[in-house]
């Protein structure tokens, strides 16, 4: 605590408010303890490579709405509306005028191709999985179905589609798995588990033939044939696709998805205080995520060497006895820890009157 110029019930600095340590080292810096962590789980056969789980969630930026402008003219948000208000025939609107202006108005739509955020410029306007809509990011997870542990985390622009980020999250993924020793070959493809967001003929034409193998959920079909206009590479992707998802390694590949995959988004962003980031600029905040999920997959490992994954967890799983025995000559403190599936640890500690 004295490093740090902390008092004894202060809070301790978490990783984000080490802006400094932080700016100074690089990005490769971070992808390598993030490498690093990886590493010390494949070597205790916590990586296998054979399945991954995508799927991608979003995170709040550290923007407000109300703080866009247009890219062309920068015009904010408020002085758009005061405009409006004037041209329907109020000269000086007040706040509530433009309130009741804005309720009234029918298009409220707001695209990231017109309006920016002028504090965090990478930060998109994006709807958050609680329905509201905010300026956001998006991470995407690629899970090791087997493990549970994080191959790979890139951070997205919130505005782009699952079928656009999953390529760039499957390599990152080949990277990572290449430099555990467990590369990809075609005749031992890896199967990549993702739901109905990410089909689409040209994500299942681009994936099929290589290292890949889908095994990706699909919509519920348009009534009548489906029409392929002659494009039989992927008429052939897309029913061979559906031919792995009926089967029964199929169908438990799916159930592992919405298992695993959504429990390292709720650790890492819930639980984790992910939800929303306090730093700005893609980089930086993705230079943050990689520690955070560094960190749950320490709580793997962990895991497997004690047996409990966070402090708490082993608080919880600990029974302390104590019990003073006094003799004529000190008192005897005697405590016993025992925590399941360990040896019982005994602490034995002699007091003598004078002491006292």
């Amino acid at each position: 605590m004295k490093e740090l110029r902390v008092g004894s019930r202060e809070k301790v600095p978490d990783h984000s408010w080490l802006s400094k340590t932080r700016s100074r080292l690089p990005h490769e810096v971070h992808e390598q303890v993030f490498g690093f962590v990886l590493t010390l789980l494949a070597e205790r056969g916590l990586v296998k490579g054979e399945r991954l789980g995508v799927d991608d969630s979003t995170m709040e930026a550290n923007a407000a709405l109300r703080t866009i402008v247009r890219r062309d003219s920068g015009e904010t948000y408020r002085q758009m509306l005061e405009k409006m208000a004037k041209a329907s025939g109020i000269a000086t609107p007040t706040t509530e005028d433009l309130i009741r202006l804005q309720r009234r108005r029918k298009d409220k739509t707001l695209s990231n191709a017109d309006w920016t955020s002028p504090t965090d410029p990478d930060a998109r306007i994006a709807k958050m999985k609680d329905g509201s809509t905010h300026l956001a990011y998006k991470p995407e997870h690629a899970v090791d179905l087997d493990t549970g542990a994080i191959v790979a985390a890139p951070i997205h622009a919130a505005d782009q589609g699952d079928t656009t980020t999953i390529a760039p999250t499957l390599a990152a993924a080949e990277k990572a798995l290449s430099a555990l020793g467990l590369a990809l070959r075609p005749e031992d493809r890896c199967e990549v588990v993702a739901d109905k967001g990410y089909h689409s003929r040209a994500v299942l034409k681009a994936i099929d033939g290589g290292p890949w193998q889908t095994r990706i959920a699909e919509p519920k079909p348009p009534k009548g044939y489906l029409r392929w206009h002659g494009d039989e590479e992927a008429r052939s992707a897309v029913y061979a696709n559906r031919a792995r998802l009926k089967s029964e390694v199929g169908r438990e590949a799916m159930r592992l998805r919405g298992e695993i995959v959504e429990r390292s988004f709720a650790h890492t962003l819930e639980r984790g205080g992910m939800r929303r980031t306090w730093l700005r600029g893609r980089d930086n905040v993705h230079k943050r995520y990689l520690i955070h999920v560094a960190g749950y997959n320490l709580g793997l490992l962990m895991r497997v060497l004690c047996g409990v994954g966070t402090p708490r967890e082993l608080a919880a799983l600990t029974t302390v006895t104590g019990f003073v025995v006094r003799t004529d000559d000190a008192f005897v403190l005697v405590i016993a820890a025992a925590m399941l599936d360990a040896a019982p640890a005994l602490l034995v500690l002699a007091v003598t009157p004078d002491a006292a």
